[in-house]
């Protein structure tokens, strides 16, 4: 054979460990990328019944991956976890909720629910 080339052991380790370091950099890449691939979420944990008949309810829940959070356009705040908990008043009959939340990208999520007030004293 005119042209023969031999590869060293050590030549094949090198590139072995190199394709496994550059194989776990990408792993890792993708899994820090995640949160910017989710986006924002809301997850209510508590949810008061639809038709109520008391006029203060609380809204309480977990969002991540947020900048700013919103109840029907007022912002609201969470702790260090994520968590809020925010009373909501409803109005005589029909009232709709508004929990809204932006990341730093400018991606939303909006989540809606729906409640009735009727009072004791109609029942």
């Amino acid at each position: 054979m005119p042209f023969e080339r031999k590869i060293s052991f050590r030549s094949i380790v090198q590139l072995g460990l190199i394709s496994v370091i550059l194989a776990l950099v990408v792993v890792y890449i993708i899994f820090q990328a995640r949160f910017l691939i989710l986006g924002p979420q809301i997850v209510l944990t508590e949810e008061p019944a639809v038709r109520n008949n008391e006029q203060q309810i609380t809204l309480a829940g977990n969002a991540t991956n947020i900048s700013r959070l919103w109840l029907n356009d007022r912002p609201i705040y969470t702790d260090a976890q994520g968590n809020f908990k925010e009373a909501f008043i409803l109005e005589n009959g029909y009232t709709i909720s508004t929990i809204r939340a932006e990341d730093r990208y400018g991606r939303e999520t909006t989540i809606r629910r729906t409640f009735v007030y009727i009072p004791a004293s109609f029942q």
